[in-house]
């Protein structure tokens, strides 16, 4: 690492107080017990992991009491009055203003993108992941930038870029969106305008419990029983009972009707 003299104007007044070098630290909020600790096994030897969470209520007591530099965020989390992540955050974000969140979901619905995102999380990646790249995002987030999958950039970006005021327009927008978003600026209205901003009140899927739906759109993008089960860290049974209970709920009869039902909703 090269040195710094103290004149430098890049030399500045937080450096009194965190060393340059100073590990990143990094909570972890998952509720699935297993997913989470593989997660804090990959990121243990890169970052100091100060805390963890599995509930919204427990979650938002962690952050304020450990006040970590990034919070890694599952968007459907038990507990609180239902909100999950976009809960966590919005609760826990004048608990810790500094901590910067990353939200990392099964989901890829341009509804749960928009939630989170609008409630201020930075970026978010899918649980497809490679561990590699997870640090690597978990660094940039840090740093000031928005992170996203590559599927999801790309809606994100397309979505933006079709805003009025926004990059396709040569406001100067997408520099700002695209190094330091902060998440309750450009992209809640883009996502309004793009009619993604609201919360999707659809009376079938609100049948469906939050697993139901993780569940629902896995197998609708295509997922076998055992990726299911791999992806959300539960049996073969499990998914085969969930499935069965979508189905009868959504008076469905396969998964290729189901598959149609989801794309209908462009909830996949």
């Amino acid at each position: 690492m090269t040195r710094r003299d103290v004149g430098d104007p890049s030399h500045d007044a937080n450096d009194a107080t965190r060393p340059h070098d100073a590990r990143i630290r990094v909570a972890v909020v998952d509720d699935h017990e297993m997913f989470r600790a593989g997660v804090i096994a990959t990121l243990a030897p890169s970052f100091d992991i100060v805390g963890q969470g599995a509930d919204v209520e427990g979650s938002i007591a962690m952050i304020a009491a450990t006040k970590p530099d990034v919070v890694l965020l599952d968007v459907h989390v038990p507990g609180g009055a239902g909100g999950g992540g976009t809960e966590i955050l919005l609760k826990s974000h004048p608990l810790s203003p500094d901590s910067a969140f990353l939200a990392l979901s099964v989901s890829d619905s341009p509804q749960d993108v928009g939630s989170v995102i609008r409630a201020g999380a930075r970026g978010y990646v899918t649980k497809t992941i490679t561990g590699a790249d997870l640090i690597s995002s978990i660094k940039q987030v840090h740093e000031g930038y928005a992170v996203f999958s590559p599927k999801l950039a790309g809606f994100v970006l397309s979505v933006f870029q079709g805003a009025p005021g926004g990059a396709a327009s040569g406001t100067g927008t997408a520099p700002g969106f695209m190094g330091g978003f902060g998440g309750a600026g450009a992209y809640g209205a883009v996502g309004a305008d793009a009619g993604y901003g609201a919360p999707v009140h659809d009376d079938e899927l609100d049948r469906l419990s939050a697993r139901e739906q993780e569940v629902m759109r896995l197998i609708a993008r295509g997922y076998t029983y055992k990726e299911v089960a791999a992806e959300l860290f539960i049996s073969i049974k499990t998914v085969e009972t969930h499935m069965s209970a979508v189905l009868r709920k959504l008076q469905l009869s396969n998964r290729t009707e189901l598959t149609r039902w989801a794309a209908d909703r462009r909830i996949v």
